[in-house]
């Protein structure tokens, strides 16, 4: 249904804008809400007023230093290759169950629920003031997504077919999201939509840490793509605060996750940073 990520990768890379035009009338959310339509950092759009009553004093939040994201050995959390013997394991071995690819879908499928565990954690709403809905929970997963795939690149070829299947376990996981939304007459259509947003987001973040990216290009990026409610209008300093600290959120993830071992990534035996405690902060 969709290219493979490095070859869709590789299209991105070579296109110079993303426009919204042609985009069909009835997913004018989306047409809105996508990257696409987002106006660059230094322009001056309308002042839209940002709820700023939050649980939590965001101002000291996310300041401390990326340390690896990997699971202890004895945590419940972990997600362990089943380490079968004698028989079984030579039956197993005969069916493919250790070839290189069996355990990379395994080890994507666990990578994609620790994105889907702290996307769907209550405490990722509470602590940056977001409201639960459609486009928020599927913009907080295509960037934690873009963290994943960004720290696999890391790892050359072998971290990029890895990628390709979390990539794929992700497109199945939004049809059935999509699907549960009620969308059922124009599924492909707003499938190709979401797509678009994917990749314009991927895009941007990439963009947003180049070393020549201005100081708050991620932050204004991240306010367009998840806070906005239409994706042009921006906050006044006092309302950014929200955006400043998912900006740090994201920088501490890239560099926690760049410090996480290769095994532990390609596992799925990492935790995002949790949320939980910093929610319950007053």
């Amino acid at each position: 249904m969709f290219p493979r990520l490095g070859r869709a990768l590789t299209q991105i890379s070579k296109l110079p804008s993303f426009s919204s035009n042609g985009s069909p009338k009835n997913l004018s959310f989306f047409s809105r809400y996508g990257y696409a339509t987002v106006a660059h950092a230094d322009d001056a759009p309308p002042h839209k007023d940002f709820p700023t009553k939050s649980p939590v004093n965001l101002d000291k939040m996310f300041w401390s230093k990326p340390c690896s994201l990997a699971l202890p050995k004895d945590s419940p959390l972990r997600i362990d290759e089943p380490d079968y013997q004698g028989v079984r394991r030579f039956i197993l071995k005969m069916l493919l169950f250790y070839s290189k690819q069996s355990t990379s879908i395994r080890g994507a499928n666990v990578i994609y629920k620790r994105i889907i565990a702290q996307v769907d954690t209550p405490a990722i709403y509470d602590v940056f003031n977001l409201e639960r809905t459609f486009k928020i929970t599927y913009s907080l997963l295509v960037l934690h997504m873009w963290l994943v795939l960004r720290r696999l690149k890391e790892e050359g070829k072998e971290g990029v077919d890895l990628g390709q299947y979390v990539y794929e376990i992700y497109n199945h996981n939004v049809e059935v999201r999509v699907s549960k939304a009620g969308v059922n007459l124009l599924l492909l259509t707003w499938m190709k939509e979401l797509e678009r947003i994917f990749y314009g987001n991927v895009v941007a973040y990439d963009a947003a840490l180049l070393p020549d990216a201005k100081p708050n290009d991620l932050q204004i990026k991240l306010w367009r793509n998840i806070f906005s409610d239409d994706g042009t209008t921006t906050p006044d300093e006092t309302d950014l605060k929200a955006a400043k600290a998912m900006a740090r959120y994201v920088r501490s993830e890239v560099g926690s996750l760049s410090l996480t071992d290769k095994e532990s990534i390609f596992s799925g035996n990492f935790s995002f940073t949790p949320l939980e405690n910093k929610a319950s902060m007053t």
